[in-house]
């Protein structure tokens, strides 16, 4: 599966990437190098970030569906008291 990005959060993302290489790296970045590296981000290093958040997902979800029955549980047979026999008319 690859990490795909909506035409708007693609032309922001490489707006960002021009900005950081400007302020912090001092260097001046063509939109062509932006787009180069954003597509390495998204190939090299997005995957991981990915996978990352499924397993947090998957161990969020598996917490709560251990908690199921607890929380989700309903007795049954439970209009009889204990102990009562049911009597049948014969």
């Amino acid at each position: 599966m690859s990490i795909t990005l909506s035409a708007e959060t693609r032309k922001d993302a490489i707006a960002s990437i021009a900005r950081f290489a400007d302020q912090e790296l001092e260097v001046e970045l063509s939109d062509i190098q932006c787009t180069h590296l954003l597509e390495y981000f998204l190939k090299e290093i997005a995957p991981s970030v990915y996978n990352g958040a499924v397993a947090d997902a998957r161990h969020f979800l598996q917490a709560r569906l251990e908690d199921l029955d607890a929380n989700c549980f309903q007795g049954e047979f439970t209009y009889w008291p204990k102990g009562s026999t049911v009597k049948r008319k014969r």
